[in-house]
């Protein structure tokens, strides 16, 4: 939408308001509008041509940002001439209590709209909860297909983390609706897998199908254990999603174990209880 108004007529706070009130956002970034900012730019006021230098730098780094999320696309394609190519990413391998998670996405790799992008994916570790949980939306609404799995800390106790990260990649990878035809699994290939894989070391930070994997999964499992909290107050879970910090530590030390815990990683912290 082009501006029309004449800024010249109007104090700093009503230019402000106004374009709060037009402003475009699409995926956290503002939408160019060369009019407008051409007019800010230009007036004779300070204040006015500070804002329109905000507007621009914020502009400059939403270009930045669409070539950096552009070459994640690349990346991705770059793999070779595949219809579907699915990226796989867990969470939750390392904590004392609750399942580990896996997520397996399919993208439109294809489209050459800025729009189309989305914009901000990154290694989910990297990115603030509320962005997570926007970007978590977006992906959903745009994937092609993705898929969500989980194994719970009873299958860990009995098979091993290894096995069950291994397991949760085959099976969010097999649940989606879309058969890919290559899987791009972060850290390590996928063992026991039917499908053609391809690993890549530090995927969510390259391949925009691994980063929208890790932030979906990333989001799933701590939504999880928040609603885990409500039930089991004393564990400190909508904060530490049953990582071993010192408070969730002294908890089950104080309160003893409950029937989300591992046990197999909690051999040390018992045996010091028990002595």
């Amino acid at each position: 939408m082009k501006c029309n108004n004449d800024f010249s007529k109007m104090n700093y706070k009503e230019i402000c308001a106004y374009i709060i009130s037009v402003e475009n956002i699409e995926n956290g970034f503002i939408i160019r509008d060369d009019n407008m900012l051409n007019m800010l730019l230009q007036d004779n006021r300070k204040t006015v041509q500070k804002l329109g230098a905000k507007i621009s730098r914020k502009l400059k780094l939403k270009e930045i940002e669409i070539q950096r999320v552009r070459k994640m696309y690349e990346f991705d394609k770059n793999f070779g001439n595949y219809n579907y190519i699915a990226g796989v990413d867990e969470v939750g391998r390392g904590p004392l209590a609750g399942p580990i998670v896996a997520a397996a996405v399919i993208l439109d790799l294809e489209s050459d709209k800025d729009k189309d992008l989305i914009l901000r994916a990154n290694d989910s570790k990297k990115l603030s909860i509320n962005c997570r949980k926007e970007l978590s939306c977006i992906i959903k609404e745009k994937a092609l297909a993705y898929k969500i799995s989980e194994i719970d800390n009873k299958q860990i106790d009995e098979k091993g983390i290894g096995w069950c990260n291994n397991q949760v990649f085959i099976e969010s990878c097999d649940g989606l609706s879309i058969r890919p035809d290559l899987v791009l699994s972060d850290g390590y290939r996928i063992k026991n897998f039917s499908n053609l894989n391809e690993f890549v070391i530090k995927g969510d930070t390259l391949s925009i199908s691994i980063a929208c994997a890790s932030i979906i999964a990333k989001v799933y499992r701590d939504e999880l254990m928040s609603k885990y909290n409500n039930v089991y107050p004393n564990y400190g879970f909508d904060r530490n999603v049953g990582y071993g910090t010192n408070e969730h530590v002294m908890a089950i030390k104080k309160y003893g174990i409950i029937s989300l815990h591992r046990k197999s990683f909690l051999k040390n912290i018992l045996n010091e209880n028990n002595n």
